[in-house]
């Protein structure tokens, strides 16, 4: 049974950090590309991160040099770095796996962002 757990959400004051966390069982972590989304009230998910099985890093415009994305192998975790919280980071953080059209997802942390 594939799993992906979220961790490291909560309640955090503007300015401050964060470092979530995905561990995963049930798939052969180092053959998927991972990634975080987030859905913030009212609005989409959207894709914050990726992170190829290579290493290679992905972030779309609007994300860059605000978010870090990492993964550890060996413990077949993905990580989500960000500094500098800001209210509108507020939101559901989903873990996802992706493979030759496999596409696991988490169920998310909630981060709130208090201003």
């Amino acid at each position: 049974q594939v799993q992906l757990v979220e961790s490291g959400g909560g309640l955090v004051q503007a300015g401050g950090s964060l470092r979530l966390s995905c561990a995963t069982s049930g798939i052969t972590f180092s053959m998927y590309a991972m990634g975080w989304y987030r859905q913030g009230p009212g609005k989409e998910r959207e894709l914050v991160a990726s992170i190829s099985k290579e290493g290679f890093t992905h972030y779309p415009d609007s994300m860059k040099g605000r978010f870090t994305i990492s993964r550890d192998n060996a413990k077949s975790t993905v990580y989500l770095q960000r500094s500098s919280l800001e209210p509108e980071d507020t939101a559901v953080y989903y873990c996802n796996a992706y493979y030759l059209g496999r596409n696991h997802w988490g169920k998310g942390t909630l981060v709130t962002v208090s201003p």
